[in-house]
């Protein structure tokens, strides 16, 4: 493989080329909308409610407008140069290939753990309807199914994902009419609760709130995934622009405004805000039978969706960084458009996460989940970085590849950083979170020496 030039830019990327092109527009569009409702949205919210109080509005409000910030950033250096490497990428393009090579590898790990922990939350939802079965016989074939799925064709898993995005849009859209007309106090067989559940807006004080914020924050993960499948899109440039120019409103409709909905009808210190979570919570206030059952169903194709679209994002993550030369050619390996062994390999790791947590809950799965606390930060962090340095460069090399623009470049994005930087003060204030600030260093620290030693050897071959 070719080496860098002097200015940084790496190897020509390969994957857009050899990848199929099997994503439609309406595939994109969906995968783009329902990606922003996850199963942190549905079920990590409520600790962040109990912490925040009905503050838990401005914590997702300001994470909110940094995820903003993050994603114009994303969309803009993905728009200009797509690929399946999506912000490992720009890193490469941008810092180095160590730089590629850390946020590569770092969300890789992430993903696949993230499997492991979706296929067991979707286990124990599935186990709950059918009592005695064993959750690791469900995980296991929740693993097969994606893994099949995503072996197949790149078609398969957006067909997964339109469907799985369409039933939680309209799941949470109904959600947020009903809850609408509850508070307008139009709904039959509701009062209006007014401003009654909104008097102790800070019942913890900031301490609450900062908890609510870290909370918010980590609920956003899962928007990465747009800007990866639009390398496989029909147009991955008219993809990219679509999906980023309305996140704002997606994040402002489906986060902001439902906690907003939870918040208003229940009380924020209601023990089923987090027993139940905050929307079974709330539909059981509003009186609406079978309420619960109802939503976890929603739940369950909100954590099979994240299964689905993991297994799909950690390989081409993995894939992109072995044609960029920086991993085992074995996961480049490409069959009918898909990079088949970087398919089974994450599922194995996945699953090899599932197993851990039955065996070291303890020691060895815990100090795993806290390895991966803070890698999106990180992400994020490469993100910022790598879009200050490309912009000057595209505009000076080739502007034509501004399609989507970074808005007040570069003062937003500075303002981006200031606020990761301070989420990273915040996470070292928490004892809770502290661990994982730490172990996600050293990891980042880690692999990031490693892909610089990985650099220093291609350089002298």
């Amino acid at each position: 493989m070719p080496s860098s030039t002097k200015t940084g830019t790496p190897p020509q990327q390969r994957e857009g080329a050899s990848l199929s092109h099997g994503l439609k527009q309406r595939h994109l569009s969906m995968i783009a909308l329902g990606g922003v409702i996850g199963a942190g949205l549905f079920v990590g919210s409520g600790a962040g409610i109990a912490a925040a109080g009905p503050s838990i509005v401005i914590a997702y409000t300001v994470s909110g407008l940094l995820v903003m910030l993050v994603m114009r950033m994303l969309g803009e250096m993905s728009a200009a140069y797509p690929s399946s490497g999506s912000f490992s990428a720009h890193a490469e393009r941008a810092i180095g290939p160590w730089a590629g090579f850390a946020a590569g590898w770092s969300f890789w790990i992430l993903l696949c753990t993230a499997v492991g922990l979706e296929g067991i939350g979707a286990a124990h939802i599935v186990s709950g309807w059918l009592p005695g079965t064993p959750e690791w016989l469900w995980v296991a074939l929740f693993m097969v199914v994606f893994c099949g799925t995503n072996l197949a064709a790149v078609k398969n898993f957006g067909e997964f994902e339109f469907w799985f995005a369409a039933l939680k849009v309209g799941a949470i859209s109904l959600f947020l009419v009903l809850g609408v007309l509850a508070i307008a106090g139009v709904l039959p067989g509701t009062d209006a609760p007014g401003a009654s559940n909104l008097t102790d807006f800070l019942p913890h004080g900031s301490n609450g709130l900062i908890i609510g914020l870290l909370a918010s924050v980590f609920a956003y993960g899962g928007l990465e995934t747009v800007t990866i499948a639009a390398a496989e899109s029909e147009d991955p440039v008219k993809g990219v622009a679509s999906a980023v120019r309305t996140a704002m409103w997606r994040i402002a409709l489906f986060y902001i405004g439902s906690m907003a909905v939870v918040v208003t009808l229940v009380p924020w210190d209601s023990e089923e805000v987090v027993a139940k979570g905050p929307y079974v919570a709330a539909l059981d206030h509003l009186g609406i039978p079978g309420a619960g059952q109802l939503m976890n169903v929603v739940v369950l194709v909100a954590l099979l969706s994240a299964m689905n679209a993991n297994i799909y994002g950690s390989s081409r993550i993995a894939y992109s960084l072995v044609q960029r030369g920086q991993g085992p050619q074995a996961l480049g390996r490409l069959s009918g458009g898909v990079p088949r062994t970087a398919v089974l390999v994450s599922c194995v790791l996945g699953f090899v996460c599932v197993l851990l947590s039955y065996w070291r809950p303890d020691d060895v799965f815990k100090w795993l989940l806290n390895m991966i606390g803070a890698v999106i930060l990180v992400v994020w962090i490469f993100i910022a970085v790598s879009q200050l340095l490309l912009r000057r460069r595209i505009e000076r090399e080739a502007p034509e590849r501004l399609v989507v623009r970074m808005w007040a470049f570069p003062y937003l994005t500075w303002v981006a950083l200031a606020g990761m930087v301070a989420i990273f003060v915040l996470m070292a204030r928490q004892p809770d979170t502290r661990v994982q600030l730490y172990s996600t260093g050293a990891m980042t620290l880690a692999l990031a020496a490693a892909g610089y030693a990985w650099q220093r050897a291609r350089a002298a071959r």
